[in-house]
């Protein structure tokens, strides 16, 4: 289905990513891994693919550095080619605290990483999507940018604001043939979920209608999806995927 083509997942070593890179990567694309927190996580997920046979390589930088993510570009062109058609910013981090206990130095950190990553990578992969007239973005969110979330106002900021970006480039570059959508992510059993006590999980559990949190499994299947020829006329779009929650 994706044969051949350049797809990178951001914060793809662990999690989601991981998840969503597999899953691209057994349908014959050439996929991009890149991490910043540990490099022999990262380098592990890799060579997981390889020894599959699948076709990886990886870059490991916080790529919500602009220079960073210059070289991320540059290192997908020397390994394959030509750059990505399908992008998929998942790279993110969470904080769980008071409002009043949310720092100038930590509200900077959790806006940057969540919201300059995609920016950057948006702003880097569109030239050449906009002059072949084809191209994929995909935006990992979550459902408290959709409806806020108490004890977590940095990150559901960052997703609300990942959101209106995802709608408005998805107007602007409809003209090109480029499809921009998000997916808004409810409980998926990841490292991020881990610090929750089963109590606690078990809580929120039962206020979802399908009875369970989510797989990683789920949300790569939803990029498979919204990627493919079978969403072509889907876009500005944030699906929520949340067992029913909302």
């Amino acid at each position: 289905m994706f044969k051949n083509e350049i797809v990178l997942i951001t914060g793809s070593s662990r999690g989601i990513g991981k998840a969503i890179a597999f899953a691209f990567a057994k349908k014959g694309a050439k996929v991009v891994l890149n991490g910043a927190t540990s490099k022999e996580r990262l380098i592990a997920t890799y060579e997981e693919l390889v020894d599959l046979g699948y076709i990886a390589t990886y870059f490991f930088g916080d790529i919500s550095d602009f220079s960073t993510a210059k070289a991320l570009f540059a290192h997908i062109q020397t390994e394959f080619g030509n750059p990505p058609s399908i992008i998929i910013n998942n790279a993110g981090i969470s904080h769980v605290g008071l409002f009043t206990d949310t720092t100038p130095e930590l509200w900077n950190k959790i806006l940057t990483i969540n919201l300059n990553s995609v920016y950057n990578c948006c702003y880097l992969g569109t030239p050449s999507m906009i002059s072949n007239h084809q191209g994929t973005i995909i935006n990992i969110t979550s459902i408290w940018g959709n409806v806020g979330a108490s004890c977590e106002v940095a990150y559901s900021t960052s997703k609300a604001a990942i959101n209106g970006l995802t709608k408005s480039l998805a107007k602007e570059l409809g003209p090109s043939h480029i499809r921009v959508n998000a997916i808004a992510c409810g409980w998926i059993d990841t490292d991020m979920t881990s610090c929750y006590t089963e109590e606690e999980k078990d809580a929120f559990v039962e206020e979802i209608p399908l009875c369970r949190t989510g797989k990683t499994e789920d949300i790569a299947n939803t990029c498979l999806y919204l990627a493919s020829e079978n969403a072509s006329y889907v876009t500005g779009q944030i699906l929520t995927v949340d067992g029913g929650l909302l």
